[in-house]
């Protein structure tokens, strides 16, 4: 059922999966993870859609370039994948960074998105975020967004360490601990310690900064097509909703129970079936 691809697009290889057939789906994933997030929701999408599921830039099995992480620029690149597959309009969902991106590509290309579907993230520049890394009692705040945004000391304390790092985040960021299963955290792990794969993925943080001056600007222009999103309960819980709320009109969704962050492993039957209603089988 899946299909690999790679594709030249600016300056990034950028490698997807493709499945299914019908209007054309986009589904972003989020950090530390790869399209493999995806896997048990593709399968009932790709019975009534066309489904393309990229690695982002510097994550999975796409280039690593040295700069251009902010979300303007990851959306854009998308973009470009899109348009050199044939499609003019998509819908779109993205968990994660992959929903800071999906949100961004739906501000830049207001005509060419037709509904947008967010998952488990709030946007940088919107304040949510920002008062989610002040410091709470037992680390459960977004501590990371800050330090993983410092240059060179997370990357130096980190490498030769990393399953060990992210097995506390898919560990302590999840309602069932167990969800994400050894295969999984292999799939991950090897990803981020490939060559580049730390540096990378820690550049979307180290640009955090410059994608929330984008979002101050995009949100200055509500979006209006509809808008789906969630947050699971034992992470976001209602903040995502309330975020999206800030930047469209008309928003839907709410908070999945039994459900922390890692949606795709945790929760896959209920993504996938708010992404077929949300979708449609008509376009």
């Amino acid at each position: 059922m899946f299909e690999h691809h790679t594709a030249a697009v600016k300056d990034v290889r950028l490698h997807y999966v493709r499945a299914g057939e019908g209007d054309p789906v986009v589904l972003l994933h989020g950090w530390p993870q790869t399209w493999w997030e995806w896997r048990h929701v593709i399968p009932q999408l790709a019975e009534s859609h066309t489904l393309i599921v990229p690695d982002l830039r510097g994550l999975g099995a796409s280039s690593k370039p040295d700069s251009g992480y902010d979300t303007d620029n990851v959306a854009d690149d998308v973009h470009e994948l899109v348009r050199s597959l044939g499609f003019e309009s998509i819908d779109l969902a993205g968990h994660d960074w992959g929903a800071a991106t999906a949100y961004s590509y739906a501000a830049q290309f207001r005509d060419e998105v037709r509904r947008l579907a967010i998952f488990e993230m709030v946007l940088p520049g919107f304040g949510i975020m920002e008062g989610a890394m002040a410091p709470q009692p037992g680390g459960n705040f977004l501590w990371h967004m800050g330090w993983q945004s410092v240059p060179d000391i997370p990357f130096a304390l980190l490498q030769g360490r990393e399953e060990l790092y992210l097995r506390w985040f898919f560990g302590h960021y999840a309602y069932d601990p167990s969800a994400v299963s050894e295969e999984d955290i292999a799939v991950y792990v090897a990803a981020m310690t490939g060559i580049g794969g730390l540096r990378a993925g820690l550049e979307y943080y180290k640009a955090f900064f410059e994608s929330a001056s984008q979002n101050e600007g995009h949100r200055e222009r509500p979006l209006d097509i509809p808008v789906l999103a969630w947050g699971g309960e034992a992470c976001l819980g209602p903040l995502t909703k309330q975020c999206l709320e800030m930047a469209a009109g008309d928003v839907n969704g709410g908070v999945i129970e039994r459900c922390g962050h890692w949606i795709g492993e945790e929760r896959p039957e209920f993504i996938a079936a708010q992404l077929t209603e949300f979708f449609g089988a008509d376009g």
